[in-house]
């Protein structure tokens, strides 16, 4: 089975790459983050064309969350239990199902924006809510395969940006988000790194300076797993070329192939 997560940065204005490499890569589970559209919206349509079931939440802002899936598509829960609110509204940035067997969740972690800013204290309630979903849910059905997979907007580690001294005083690389990832850890989650590397594991890069091309970039879309999920490891990479080409997103996926 191939598990895969991507940041498509607009399915709106991504389509055409997302079912190219769709045809061409074979996932059986694939986790979409910033849909930026409404779930009507969503082109269901074209992807169930390919043969996957479809599950999205979007409210045409900035977020959305999506799992597609050849393998089966139940227990679909949109929003993560108590997920709090930002102004008011609850966010579209969390969606979780059973996939063949396997419970995953799409996950796309709000950006924190500023160290000093209110949103940074939402990213750090929504992590620990992520973190109180994972952990009654591992309780529940121990056995069970388990994965939270998408854009964490959190580096583990200063090895996992360019240069973190660029990023003093950011979000993203902060003790505390990192603290957040370390609780996923303690409820039984551990991060999946990519094995399979071309050059640096990152999945993101700006858009701007030509930071792919510099290595200018950031590991922040991430696979969380549990035990069970990590024993069925063949092979994990960050495919890159689909970060190149024309009109990409600034994020690359992120693949896993299970036994």
């Amino acid at each position: 089975m191939r598990i895969a997560t991507w940041n498509v940065n607009s399915i709106g204005a991504r389509l055409p790459r997302v079912l190219e490499w769709l045809d061409t890569a074979q996932p059986d589970v694939v986790a979409l983050q910033e849909l930026k559209t409404t779930s009507e919206a969503f082109p269901h349509h074209e992807i169930e064309q390919l043969g996957y079931e479809v599950a999205a939440h979007g409210q045409g802002r900035w977020n959305g969350v999506a799992l597609l899936s050849r393998v089966g598509l139940t227990d679909v829960v949109r929003d993560l239990p108590g997920q709090p609110d930002y102004e008011g509204l609850i966010e579209a940035r969390a969606i979780g199902a059973t996939c063949g067997g396997i419970r995953v969740w799409s996950v796309y972690v709000p950006n924190g924006r500023e160290p000093d800013h209110h949103h940074y204290r939402y990213k750090l309630q929504w992590l620990d809510t992520l973190r109180d979903t994972v952990g009654t849910e591992q309780a529940t059905s121990p056995e069970l395969a388990y994965a939270v997979i998408g854009d964490f907007n959190v580096a583990p580690t200063d090895a996992d940006v360019w240069d973190v001294n660029a990023f003093v005083g950011s979000t993203h690389i902060t003790e505390a988000e990192r603290a957040r990832l370390n609780q996923l850890q303690q409820v039984g989650l551990v991060d999946i790194y990519p094995r399979s590397l071309k050059g640096e594991p990152y999945t993101f890069w700006d858009y701007r300076n030509g930071s792919f091309y510099k290595g200018f970039g950031m590991r922040i879309d991430l696979i969380m797993a549990n035990e069970v999920f990590r024993q069925r490891i063949k092979d994990t990479y960050v495919d890159r070329d689909a970060r190149k080409g024309k009109q990409p997103s600034d994020h690359a996926p992120v693949v896993v192939d299970l036994n």
